[in-house]
């Protein structure tokens, strides 16, 4: 059965730009990859703890759920 959690971290992201490309360390899901990823507003994101560690976050997915922290 599924459960809802919070997250307890901070995120390191970064945009995806248009035309770059990435890595083969950069996972994307399928289902991504079908909706038309990697594209504009995209976020690349990296385990803090292992920065070879990386995945894409599909745009619409990352304005509903991560906003930016302010100093």
């Amino acid at each position: 059965m599924f459960q809802q959690y919070r997250r307890t971290q901070i995120a390191e992201m970064r945009p995806y730009k248009p035309g770059e490309i990435l890595s083969e360390r950069v996972s994307i899901s399928k289902s991504d990859l079908e909706a038309g990823s990697p594209k504009e507003g995209d976020m690349i994101a990296r385990n803090p703890a292992n920065h070879e560690d990386q995945w894409l976050v599909a745009a619409d997915y990352f304005a509903a759920n991560f906003e930016p922290i302010t100093k």
